[in-house]
């Protein structure tokens, strides 16, 4: 059976349970062999993170160190320019040519997949696993026959082909995010049960300290 594994790309900015419960659901769920959290550097379609490059990577480290499958991969943060996923997806290529890469991403990820950069490509580089809750409604161009063609809610569609398919798999859906936590640390509210107790030490030890504007 060819070995499976997870991409999570993001700015982590910082990482907490909507990012760590879902790769998890997605990774049992898909049977994959592990999930690699990558840490962007320079995200071309969202403004840049406010926590640093080091700091993102050091919590996205310990909020997975108690984790089986879950790894921190820092080649975007070692990478000059935008942080493209295919330039990514291509590197990964080259140190697991044997293994399948499965792209996880969000619905409204995946909505916005035409803007990425030679988006097209990634098809021919890994499959895609689409996090959604029921209900979801799939985009527009994911309607038309060379795309639909490729969609499957059964795990099983990862082992038929080495690249090309797309998984709509349902996650626990936590309405969490990062800027709910920045807002949180700056008006001196707890963030516990948002994010790993660990990561939430950190990040208040942090901002006592040095006072941040995040």
């Amino acid at each position: 059976m060819t070995k499976l594994i997870g991409l999570f790309g993001g700015t982590f900015d910082p990482v907490h349970y909507g990012h760590l419960r879902p790769a998890l659901d997605v990774m049992q769920a898909a049977n994959l062999h592990e999930v690699r959290f990558i840490p962007n550097r320079v995200p071309p379609h969202r403004d840049a993170p406010l926590l640093g490059d080091a700091q993102r990577a050091e919590l996205v480290q310990l909020a997975i160190a108690d984790t089986a499958g879950f790894l921190l991969d820092q080649r975007e943060l070692q990478r000059e320019g935008p942080s493209y996923m295919v330039d990514t997806l291509i590197s990964l290529k080259q140190d697991f040519p044997e293994s399948s890469l499965c792209l996880i991403v969000g619905m409204d990820a995946f909505s916005g997949l035409p803007q990425w950069h030679r988006w097209e490509a990634l098809f021919e580089l890994c499959h895609l696993i689409v996090t959604s809750r029921p209900g979801s409604k799939l985009p527009d161009f994911a309607t038309k026959a060379d795309i639909s063609l490729k969609i499957s809610d059964d795990p099983k569609c990862l082992q038929q082909r080495p690249v090309g398919q797309i998984l709509l798999q349902s996650v626990t859906q936590l309405d969490i995010s990062a800027s709910l936590i920045r807002q949180h640390l700056s008006n001196r509210q707890s963030t516990q049960f948002l994010l790993p107790e660990a990561v939430r030490e950190k990040l208040e030890q942090a901002y006592v300290r040095t006072k941040p504007k995040i």
